[in-house]
């Protein structure tokens, strides 16, 4: 049984999982929910972006720029496939 290692990195893996159930959400609000470092958080980002799971956009709002973040149709379906793969290694503990 092989996990992607893109999705299975345990910060990167928050990400996903934050970003599928929350959709689009900001740099800042992302950064406190997972309790990482900016610069932690900015490369795992970097790699998801590289690897064409995460969208992101910048913007200005009231003068001041915002980063918002959320999964792109193939992130969503990396995620979606990890999970599958978690839940057939969990059944066949089970037997």
């Amino acid at each position: 049984m092989d996990f992607d290692k893109l999705v299975h990195q345990p910060t990167r893996l928050q990400i996903f999982a934050h970003l599928y159930q929350h959709g689009e959400t900001s740099f800042p609000d992302l950064q406190k929910a997972l309790d990482v470092t900016e610069g932690n958080l900015a490369s795992h980002i970097q790699r998801m972006e590289d690897a064409d799971c995460v969208a992101v956009e910048k913007q200005f709002v009231d003068r001041k720029p915002q980063t918002t973040y959320e999964l792109t149709d193939r992130g969503r379906e990396k995620f979606e496939e990890h999970i599958g793969t978690l839940e057939s290694l969990i059944d066949d503990l089970d037997g």
